[in-house]
């Protein structure tokens, strides 16, 4: 579906949304970079290149991306361990295999990503912006110790805790009432503007934005990572360029759903991949810490009213013009401001219906979104999203295979038909064969496969070992309604095949020979 028209009202709106995610995007980029144990301006650089390029090739129109915590905790052992060169070089490397799975449309397999999973990440993911915000809570001075990460330092107690909770409080307020007075400007962008307006002009003792750190810099220049190009190198930076990767593809994606379904508009996972790939290879090559999808700072762009690809790029270009000309005004403004904008970011994002959902899905459901849940904030996003699919497809596996069961009859010319009822596969063949009475079967029998559906190489493994069954106890075996695939997949057996009108037409995806055990390709 194309962009909206860009009237001059639409113009503005996507404008001042692009500058609400801009100011939302410089905490999180520079605390990102204290994660992965890299300078400040590594993190800006990559939050404007990545934001730049996806805003203008991405998949889906409105998505913000940037510098996140996903990628920066895998990144923080290869910086510790062999510096800030090999990041770049991993980058580099994390984007070309992004690409070639935007160019293979590897894309596609996100919808395989049930709902429950979605649901669980989305939790999950506005429960993990809400315990980032809580580093902001600590002394400025301790925030940054060491230049490593957040965790340390000491807490705000007594009138600077409260002062803070105020702040977080008022801006929270402003950005709830601003929708219901006005829609001129952003709600984000009005709270941030009024409580960084008192903060400066009382003179109110608060964290600002310079005191995690200075932002200022000058424009990113090209520069090829200074690494050893051999198998060596190699060797160290293919791991992490893999998990990279595909952590960052599955954030981003998932992102581009979720999106899509609030915009009411459909996104292009492949294209989404290549975008992301394009964007960290620039960034690898101008010294940018690599990014994927940011959820936080796409609702913000969302729900500020931006859904062109405007948005974006004007968020990516502010931020490279706080960086270069206006640190100084960007530095004095309250922590207590973006904490505010983050706080609802989080409160629009959770699913709030999902406790009345999880007690009305299957039990299994619930089950997986509660694990993909508390997953994403023990774990990551990837690693959440990888186990809710995998228990997913297993609970499916195992309801259809609790499905296989058989009408039996005797027909009139005395044979007895057993007539299969459910998918044959690998979780049911076993179920299968265990539906044979074959000592007490008459010297015919039929199996009737007009309501079964034959799927894997397993089922073709079961229905060889019935027949030989029947066939080692002297008795014959027909088999009926089976796929035309089947009836040559099975042609040792192929006198036992009673051919109809109605035989199925559809597919095996691999190819058994009962006669040579050989496998082939699917048709």
């Amino acid at each position: 579906m194309p962009d909206e028209k860009l009237s001059a009202s639409r113009l503005r709106i996507e404008i001042l949304s692009g500058l609400t995610v801009a100011l939302a995007l410089v905490p999180e980029a520079v605390a990102f970079a204290f994660v992965a144990g890299v300078h400040p301006l590594v993190g800006l650089y990559a939050a404007f290149m990545v934001g730049l390029i996806t805003a203008v090739f991405g998949g889906r129109p409105g998505m913000i991306s940037g510098a996140t915590g996903a990628l920066a905790v895998v990144m923080v052992a290869l910086v510790a361990q062999h510096g800030v060169e090999y990041l770049f070089a991993t980058v580099v490397l994390m984007g070309i295999i992004q690409i070639v799975a935007g160019a293979l449309k590897w894309g596609k397999f996100i919808r395989l990503v049930p709902h429950p999973v979605m649901l669980g990440f989305v939790n999950g993911l506005a429960i993990v912006i809400f315990l980032a915000q809580m580093s902001q809570f600590k002394v400025p001075g301790s925030m940054v110790s060491g230049g490593h990460g957040m965790s340390g330092g000491e807490w705000l107690s007594g009138a600077p805790l409260l002062t803070m909770l105020v702040l977080v409080g008022a801006t929270m307020a402003i950005i709830w009432v601003m929708p219901r007075l006005t829609r001129v400007i952003p709600a984000p962008l009005a709270g941030i503007g009024i409580v960084a307006a008192v903060v400066i002009g009382f003179g109110i003792d608060v964290p600002r934005v310079g005191d995690l750190a200075s932002i200022q810099g000058g424009l990113p220049t090209f520069h090829i990572p200074s690494v050893d190009l051999n198998i060596e190198t190699l060797k160290i930076i293919l791991p992490y360029a893999v998990i990279l990767a595909a952590i960052g593809l599955i954030e981003s994606l998932l992102t581009l759903n979720l999106v899509s379904d609030i915009t009411g508009k459909r996104g292009g996972a492949s294209q989404e991949c290549m975008a992301q790939g394009a964007a960290n290879v620039v960034t690898g090559f101008f010294g940018g810490m690599g990014g994927c999808a940011m959820i936080g700072q796409s609702m913000i762009n969302v729900k500020s009213g931006g859904r062109t690809r405007v948005a974006g790029i004007a968020a990516a270009l502010f931020l490279l013009l706080f960086i270069v000309l206006a640190s100084p005004v960007i530095e004095v403004i309250p922590l207590a401001a973006l904490v505010g904008v983050m706080f609802m970011v989080v409160i629009g994002t959770f699913a709030w219906n999902s406790f009345t959902i999880l007690r009305r899905v299957p039990l299994t459901d619930a089950f997986v979104t509660i694990l993909v849940t508390i997953v994403t904030v023990m774990a990551d996003l990837a690693t959440a999203v990888v186990v809710g699919v995998i228990v997913s497809a297993l609970a499916y596996a195992w309801s259809n295979a609790r499905r296989i069961h058989a009408d039996i009859y005797d027909a009139k010319d005395g044979t007895k038909v057993y007539r299969v009822q459910g998918p044959l596969f690998f979780g049911s063949s076993e179920g299968f064969t265990e539906l044979f009475d074959i000592e007490n079967d008459p010297d015919v029998v039929v199996v009737d496969f007009a309501d079964s559906r034959v799927v894997d190489q397993s089922a073709l493994q079961a229905i060889e070992a019935v027949a030989s069954k029947y066939e080692n106890a002297g008795k014959k075996l027909q088999l009926r309604h089976l796929s035309r695939d089947c009836h040559e997949l099975l042609i040792k057996a192929g006198h036992l095949i009673v051919d109809s009108d109605d035989d199925p037409d559809y597919t095996l995806a691999v190819n058994y020979s009962v006669r040579t055990g050989v496998f082939g390709g699917g048709h």
